[in-house]
């Protein structure tokens, strides 16, 4: 599996103290996230076709996206990496890094995967099982939700912090479930763990500022999800699960934010925690009564794509980001 799902209740993380928080008062943000845009950021990466490692359509997508986080003002870094694959494919990586040019020794980072899976392993129909997915959720949606979070920050720069943003590759190069002979130890989320090593490196050899927090969007334009309290996040960042699930509630998008824990993903938020050392959470979409998985009924299918994006979706989270991030 992409992202290991265990049983609920497996970490004994308490969160009733998100349940207090919730109903404390927070000034409500005026800007407003557009919907509308972001849809169409998502729209635009998808017209590329699939972003599988290697492939023509997903260098001219990175490209396509470095140039629209410049086009808002942000300096960007594309960091180049040759990574192993799981079957040991060669797999050509970028970690496009947009960084706000103001000097503000308060940051935080907002993070997703842009690349898409290679193969709809989790198809229902075992005859598409090794065709590339489209992604337009899983990949896609969070990068749509950034990019229109960066026009807005240009566009209303009374931040007290500065934000900045990583779209993390070759995220979804794990093991495929019909493949029994490949090593699948770390296969996902190569992208995350090269980017959190460099980091790592250099705030030892410089002592940077290190980031207050991270935020990891991952499968957030689905239509009829709902976001659980991812259990790493609970029990390695579990002030920064209050800070969100609180500004969701502000932002009037408590129905889409449960108070409930939703089990443990292993996704691009673990190296961010773990070696990074950043205290990182993983808003991640979950279905607990969807029949094809906990992931909903288009993850890692030949169906995610832009007729399964739901605006509503977009704007519950894009909104909730705005809350968090014009409140510190």
């Amino acid at each position: 599996m992409k992202k290991i799902i265990y049983l609920l209740g497996i970490l004994s993380v308490m969160a009733c103290g998100t349940t207090k928080k919730q109903a404390e008062q927070q000034p409500v943000v005026s800007i407003q996230f557009d919907a509308d845009s972001a849809y169409q950021f998502c729209a635009a990466q998808c017209q590329f076709g699939p972003r599988t490692m290697n492939s023509e359509a997903h260098e001219q997508c990175g490209r396509w996206i470095a140039q629209k986080f410049q086009q808002y003002g942000y300096q960007v870094e594309q960091q180049h990496a040759d990574l192993k694959g799981y079957d040991g494919t060669l797999l050509k990586s970028t970690n496009i890094i947009a960084k706000q040019s103001i000097a503000n020794s308060q940051r935080i980072l907002v993070c997703a995967h842009w690349d898409s899976r290679p193969w709809a392993d989790n198809d229902p129909d075992s005859t598409n099982w090794r065709k590339p997915v489209m992604a337009a959720n899983d990949g896609a949606s969070g990068v749509a939700v950034m990019l229109e979070l960066a026009r807005l920050i240009q566009q209303h720069d009374s931040l007290n912090i500065a934000v900045d943003f990583i779209c993390f590759d070759a995220e979804d190069w794990g093991i495929p479930q019909w493949d029994t002979t490949g090593d699948g130890t770390d296969s996902w989320a190569l992208g995350a763990q090269y980017w959190a090593q460099e980091y790592s490196q250099q705030q030892d050899a410089n002592s940077q500022q290190p980031y207050q927090y991270a935020i990891l969007l991952d499968m957030v334009g689905g239509q009829g999800a709902k976001f659980y309290q991812e259990s790493f996040s609970l029990q390695k960042a579990n002030q920064v699960v209050e800070k969100v699930w609180r500004a969701a509630s502000a932002a009037g998008y408590g129905s889409f934010f449960p108070m409930k824990e939703g089990g443990a993903i292993t996704d691009d938020h673990l190296p961010v925690n773990d070696t990074a050392m950043i205290p990182c959470i993983d808003i991640i979409n979950h279905y607990p009564d969807c029949p094809q998985g906990s992931f909903g009924p288009t993850w890692h299918t030949v169906y995610d794509d832009m007729q399964h994006i739901d605006k509503n979706t977009l704007q519950a989270v894009g909104q909730t980001l705005l809350q968090v991030i014009y409140n510190e």
